[in-house]
């Protein structure tokens, strides 16, 4: 069975997986991931909520080098693929910065709607399949 890179993060792996963030309970601000202390107003009142998972791309970009460490990945110069990497608007709660399925720039654009799902991102040496979360096109 594979693993969750951050199992705290999400409700992985349920079917239709959500991100936990967190939610002030005296000035009603989400954030992603979990906060202990709201960031606007610096209250200790916060709990955590699951995000939605749908939203809108509102900024991107692609990848185009191996990402230094602490990345997870287990490729190397010689294997890297490009990724697509996206600020997602989920509804009107939250933005999120997450890993994009797509990585061709013909085929991203502002404000299109995207949905979570996992992906893998490394395969141990026993054969344990890593995942983290991404946005695919809906």
């Amino acid at each position: 069975m594979p693993r969750a890179l951050a199992p705290e993060i999400s409700t992985w792996p349920e079917p239709d997986p959500q991100l936990i963030g967190s939610r002030c309970e005296d000035c009603a601000a989400v954030a992603f991931p979990v906060h202990r202390r709201c960031p606007r107003c610096s209250s200790r009142n916060v709990a955590e909520t699951t995000l939605p998972r749908r939203g809108t791309l509102v900024s991107w970009t692609t990848q185009g080098f191996l990402p230094g460490p602490p990345y997870a990945g287990r490729e190397t110069a010689a294997t890297f693929t490009p990724f697509g990497v996206g600020l997602v608007q989920l509804d009107d709660v939250v933005r999120v910065e997450g890993r994009l399925t797509e990585n061709d720039p013909n085929k991203l654009h502002f404000g299109m709607e995207v949905e979570l799902t996992m992906v893998p991102i490394a395969v141990d040496d026993d054969g344990t399949e890593t995942v983290t979360f991404a946005f695919r096109a809906v």
